[in-house]
């Protein structure tokens, strides 16, 4: 808001206190905003480092668990389970809020699988396979949480983001510019009032002069 634009008068000024006032307040909120999202973040953070051990953990194993299935039961009975699957697994994508902020949330439905109906034999099924696919169970599972925690944690990082150029603006720029403003307003005002307090002197001095 360029001071030269400005009309300087009463009702200006108390427009740009209160704009002052208003945007003060924004910007202790938005403050406020910042650094409970930053908090949040790193607790995420810390959650993501640890599912990301988990991930790995669970990947490793349920490698490994597979491997002992196709070394012992042999590559056509592991698959022949595999397709025997009557279920597969279900995603359900909602969404929650963190400081206003909506984050999605993963749900999983049909993960776990009793072996009941899972599809294939109990008896001609060795204990391998079962191992097996309940490891890649408990690793699909680990993978959508993690898929929660990591989404989460971008979409506040780019939230911090954006409410840091907010809080910057209004620092650095807004109410800067409206406090200068203000400051002309005033100047202005107290400059037109001493020109009207001279010129009503002078126009008594020349009414007193001319009686």
């Amino acid at each position: 808001m360029p001071s030269h634009d400005i009309t300087p008068t009463r009702s200006v000024l108390i427009e740009l206190k209160n704009k002052i006032k208003t945007t003060k307040n924004g910007y202790k909120i938005m403050k406020m905003k910042r650094d409970g999202l930053i908090i949040e973040f790193f607790d995420i953070m810390e959650k993501a480092k640890e599912m990301r051990g988990s991930v790995a953990s669970d990947y490793q194993a349920a490698m490994l668990k597979i491997a002992i299935a196709r070394a012992v039961e042999g590559e056509i009975a592991v698959k022949s389970a595999a397709y025997a699957l009557k279920t597969e697994p279900k995603v359900k994508v909602g969404s929650k809020s963190i400081m206003g902020m909506m984050v999605p949330k993963v749900e999983a439905d049909v993960i776990h699988v009793d072996i009941l109906n899972k599809g294939y034999g109990v008896i001609s099924t060795s204990p391998y396979i079962e191992e097996a696919s309940v490891a890649f169970e408990k690793l699909l599972d680990t993978i959508i949480r993690a898929a929660e925690i990591e989404t989460t944690m971008k979409r506040l990082l780019d939230e911090i983001e954006k409410t840091k150029r907010r809080v910057n603006a209004m620092e650095f720029k807004l109410i800067p510019e409206l406090e200068e403003a203000m400051k002309f307003v005033k100047f202005r005002l107290e400059e037109m009032d001493r020109e009207n307090t001279i010129r009503l002197k002078f126009l008594k001095g020349k009414g007193e002069a001319a009686e």
